[in-house]
């Protein structure tokens, strides 16, 4: 079957940490060669698309058009946005994720916010956490950014997002929103922004958790690499098998 539309995984599927995956490469050139629209998506919230778009350069030798990135700070604004709730807003998140949102024309506030948005954040406090979740229970819409419990480090697996929103969840006794992959709304919000509907895409990445049950949660067709996070000893006992499993991006024509 021909795709009319990509959504790819950055971090193992196109390189893996700060080592270039070759195969990821000529992925990317084939599409471009094929003028198949593509996007990447993203559940980094530290990074902004600019930072992305020059890591790909600079270390990968990728040249992609800024708008083929699509991170969970961008679905958190556009979802934010639909949602039209006011311009108020309380962030916990790091220097990228706060600037973005102020670009979009949202003001910080403590008290009495719209939204509390929660993300990684390294220099999270105990009165950061505080002020979030006196915002939540005073009526703040909770949005956390993205589910990743967990984020691989040279020191092992440090907390994530998702541990932040647990905390919070533990405190005020109210679900977030949860914006970035597996979930529905960055998904959506990715089909949009392609101009193309689920029956039509493609869902690439190389993790099962996350890029693969964005997939198989939304009604979209999976390509599962394994080139990084899921090994092919782990597939076997996968509950629900991805639409198609590859080695290598090479063995894989768009």
């Amino acid at each position: 079957m021909r795709y009319q539309g990509y959504l790819i995984d950055l971090d193992g599927t196109i390189y893996l940490g700060k080592e270039p995956i070759p195969a990821g490469k000529r992925f990317i050139e084939r599409l471009e060669k094929a003028g198949i629209p593509y996007l990447f998506v993203t559940n980094n919230t530290t990074k902004r698309p600019q930072a992305v778009r020059q890591n790909l350069a600079d270390n990968f030798e990728i040249q992609v058009p800024l708008a083929t990135i699509y991170t969970a700070t961008l679905a958190t604004i556009d979802y934010m946005a639909a949602k039209g709730l006011g311009k108020k807003v309380y962030v916990i998140g790091e220097a990228g994720l706060v600037e973005m949102i102020l670009e979009a024309g949202y003001e910080l506030e403590e008290v009495e916010p719209d939204y509390v948005v929660v993300g990684l954040d390294s220099d999270v406090t105990y009165e950061k956490l505080t002020v979030a979740t006196l915002a939540i229970q005073k009526g703040a819409h909770f949005i956390g950014t993205n589910p990743d419990k967990n984020i691989p480090t040279e020191r092992g697996l440090v907390p994530g997002a998702g541990s932040l929103l647990a905390l919070i969840e533990t405190a005020t006794r109210v679900a977030p929103v949860i914006i970035g992959k597996p979930q529905a709304i960055i998904m959506e919000k990715s089909l949009e922004r392609l101009g193309l509907n689920a029956e039509q895409v493609l869902m690439v990445g190389d993790n099962y958790e996350t890029d693969i049950q964005a997939g198989l949660q939304n009604g979209i067709d999976t390509l599962l690499v394994l080139s990084g996070f899921t090994q092919k000893a782990d597939v076997a006992a996968l509950v629900k098998a991805p639409t198609f499993i590859v080695d290598s991006l090479d063995d894989w024509s768009v």
